[in-house]
């Protein structure tokens, strides 16, 4: 029996652990001299074994034997590099028939740190974008189960429009973008329009995720003339405690703005999504920006002309995931239960070990209606599979 078999699940959050010449082994020719490698220290292990040079790109048989005989346990299982399915598609079409999902967005792990890199050239980081989104679209094509998640800089309109059609056209199902201003632009600007224009013709969702921004606050804010804490796995370039005061701060800032600037009452059938940033600071943002809208619509004719409020807006149009330590039942008391979704962060160690457990523990009491929409339709409507 599978890890989750009890109902219909869509797991809005599991990554590619990527090797470490995925970049340079899908990039075109005359780019792949010219990208940097993957920066692979926050591992915390060593991915030498599974190097392309001699290497299997797989786990041994007798690993994945050993895995596979875990069966709905696989979750509790090794993470990292080390689970079943990490960097092997093969090896993650098995993965999910012990795990059960029935589909789930897969997102890169490291390569997103080269792509929205701002310090590199804008060529650089497209070439990179087309390498990331080419090798995604491989590791995906043979399980429907996989939605591939593109990676989609936007500081640059016209060729964030051309890498969009070649990742829809390679078949990729989601466009993460970063949670920053574009090029020097509100994500909200008329130069974007086309983009937003495009993704909502195209019935795929645009996501932000953790990694879409630095992970870490200024380090004057760590300053104490004490030891500086260490992150979880002993280093220094993962989140600390102090790190999740402001870890969800400019994905907030970002929906915010994407709201007022009306891109989504201009592209109703834009859709959206929020990942692994948490969602317990989601129901005062949504009070926030209705506040927001009734006070300034006086001064603010943009603001003024809005036929919804924020927080109807982002109901009908977007969706977040809660981390397992968060009390969901909470949230959705708060403001309703369309708004948030299942995810494992499957193979991450990030996902814990049993991320039913925890969530099935905060909805207790809930109808099977609110279970359904947690645990599956909100991620259905997001991508268009359920009216």
């Amino acid at each position: 029996m599978a890890y989750a078999s009890d109902r219909t699940y869509l797991d809005a959050d599991s990554h590619l652990m990527e090797l470490p010449d995925f970049l340079q082994s899908h990039a075109e020719a005359d780019m792949r001299s010219r990208l940097p490698q993957i920066e692979f220290s926050s591992a915390g292990e060593s991915v030498n074994n599974f190097e392309a040079a001699g290497g299997s790109r797989s786990h041994t048989p007798e690993t994945v034997a050993d895995l596979v005989a875990l069966g709905d346990d696989l979750i509790r299982g090794p993470k990292g590099y080390q689970a079943l399915g990490a960097f092997n598609a093969a090896e993650r079409t098995t993965a999910l028939d012990l795990l059960g999902f029935d589909r789930q967005f897969v997102f890169a792990t490291f390569s997103a740190g080269v792509v929205f890199d701002p310090k590199l050239d804008l060529d650089v980081r497209y070439g990179a974008a087309r390498a990331h989104n080419r090798g995604m679209a491989e590791f995906c094509a043979d399980d429907d189960r996989m939605i591939g998640v593109a990676l989609l800089p936007l500081d640059d309109p016209q060729m964030a429009i051309d890498e969009m059609s070649f990742a829809l056209e390679a078949g990729l199902g989601a466009m993460w973008v970063p949670h920053r201003p574009a090029g020097g632009r509100s994500p909200g600007h008329n130069d974007l329009d086309p983009v937003w224009a495009r993704m909502a013709e195209a019935g795929v969702p645009f996501l932000l995720h953790v990694g879409g921004n630095p992970l870490q606050i200024a380090p004057e804010w760590m300053n104490t003339g004490r030891p500086t804490p260490t992150d979880w796995l002993g280093g220094g370039e993962n989140v600390r405690g102090k790190d999740m005061v402001a870890l969800h701060h400019a994905a907030e800032t970002f929906v915010g703005v994407m709201v007022l600037d009306g891109v989504l009452s201009r592209h109703p059938n834009l859709r959206g999504g929020v990942v692994e940033l948490g969602a317990a600071w989601v129901p005062q943002m949504l009070r926030r920006l209705d506040v927001t809208v009734e006070t300034w619509k006086r001064s603010e004719p943009e603001l003024a002309a809005f036929s919804e409020r924020p927080s109807e807006q982002i109901t009908r149009q977007m969706a977040f995931t809660p981390y397992p330590i968060e009390d969901v039942g909470a949230m959705i008391r708060e403001s309703n239960e369309h708004l948030y979704m299942f995810s494992s962060d499957y193979p991450h160690i990030e996902g814990g070990r049993n991320p039913l457990g925890r969530f099935n523990a905060s909805l207790e009491g809930f109808e099977g209606g609110v279970l359904d929409r947690f645990f599956a339709d909100n991620m259905a409507e997001l991508i268009g599979e359920r009216s």
